[in-house]
This record gives structure tokens, sequence and C-alpha cells, in this order.
């Protein structure tokens, strides 16, 4: 019966040892990357679904909006009657609906963009263009916004500010305020877009038709 030699013994055990390491290290890797992966998926779908919820709830405002138009219409043609409040509500629900519903409308991809060159781009090479387009132009304008109109709205919050009228709207303080809710929600859906375009170019599913978030 023939006998390994010692040294090919222990280059055969090295060997296996070395592909051993190699493949727990392969493994590792590879469990680090998932939950990269499913974290991005986390976050974006979490964002996704306060958004869309908000969105949903805003679309109310349009509703009770029109209500409060007829009220007015009906209140002085038919009845010689005016009310300031009313008639600044109606700025104020306009207000809430544009400035808090454009997250909404970013993750749906309703902004007007000029697609010449996009249109005929690959699904990568758009999620590349979107990508970029998120990372140097929306989520910098969201807080050049955020921080341009902080002292603006605290200083508005300090002294309680209300309508200029009577009888107006004891809150205009709340309205101000939308100036920085706006760049609030827009940048966390920009985030959410801008992980699922990583998703995206790294050919990873993202459990949404197509990343909804991009930059309009």
């Amino acid at each position: 019966m023939a006998h390994t030699p010692p040294a090919r013994l222990s280059g055969c055990l090295q060997s296996r040892y070395t592909r051993r390491a190699k493949t727990l290290k392969y493994t590792q890797q590879h469990r680090d990357i998932q939950r990269v992966v499913s974290l991005f998926i986390y976050i974006a779908d979490r964002i996704d679904a306060a958004i869309d919820r908000i969105g949903r709830l805003l679309a109310w405002l349009n509703l009770l909006m029109v209500l409060v138009v007829v009220t007015i219409v009906v209140l002085r043609y038919c009845f010689a009657l005016g009310s300031v409040a009313l008639q600044e509500s109606v700025s104020y629900l306009h207000a809430a609906i544009f400035m808090l519903g454009i997250a909404y409308t970013l993750q749906h991809n309703g902004h007007v963009r000029v697609d010449i060159f996009y249109r005929q781009a690959s699904p990568r090479r758009r999620a590349m263009i979107d990508l970029l387009g998120t990372l140097l132009f929306l989520l910098p304008v969201c807080l050049v916004i955020f921080i341009g109109s902080w002292d603006y709205v605290v200083a508005s919050w300090n002294i309680a500010e209300r309508s200029e009228e009577r009888s107006g709207i004891a809150f205009v303080y709340a309205l101000k305020s939308l100036l920085l809710l706006m760049p609030a929600l827009l940048f966390l859906q920009g985030l959410a877009g801008a992980l699922r375009l990583i998703l995206t170019l790294v050919n990873v599913p993202t459990d949404r038709r197509e990343s909804r978030g991009n930059n309009g």
C-alpha cells in the first residue's frame, strides 16, 4: 500500500484550507452585500409608502378647496356676505396641495422632463442619468431651499405671524412652514429614488415597477 509523502499531504491540506477560507470570505462578503441591498430597499420602501400616503391624503384637499370656493361664491352673490378667512383658506389649501404634493408627483414620475435623448437611452443609461441628476441637482437644491428658508420661517414662528387682515387666518407661520416641509419631503423622495437607481445600476430588483423616485 502506497503512502502519500508528508510534503504532498501538507500541500493538499493547505490548498484545501485556502479554498475553504476563500469560500468563507466570499460568503461573508455576499452576506454583507445582501444586508446593504436589503437596507436600501427597506429605506426606499418606507419613504415611498409615507410619501404615497401623504399624496393620497392631499388629494382630498382638492375637494375641500372646491367646496370652499363654491361656499365663497354662494355667500357673496346670493347673500352679499364675505369672509376674509374663507378667501385666505383657499390660498392655504392651494399652497399645501402643490408644495406637499411635489414629492408625490416626483415619486410617480409626473414632473415635466426634456427627454430628446433620454427616451432613446437604455434602461441602465436612464438610471445613470437620473442618478446624476438626483445627486447633482435635486438633492443640493432641496438643501439650499431648506437652509435658505430656515431663518425666514423661524422668524415667523417667533412672532406667531398672522394675517394682516383683522378677520384673517392667524396661522401665517404655519403656511410659511411649507417652505421647509416641501424641500424636506422632496429630499426624502429623491433619496429613495437614488437608492433604487443605485440598485438598478447593479442589476438588483427593487420590488417596484421602476425607480419612480428619480429626478423629474
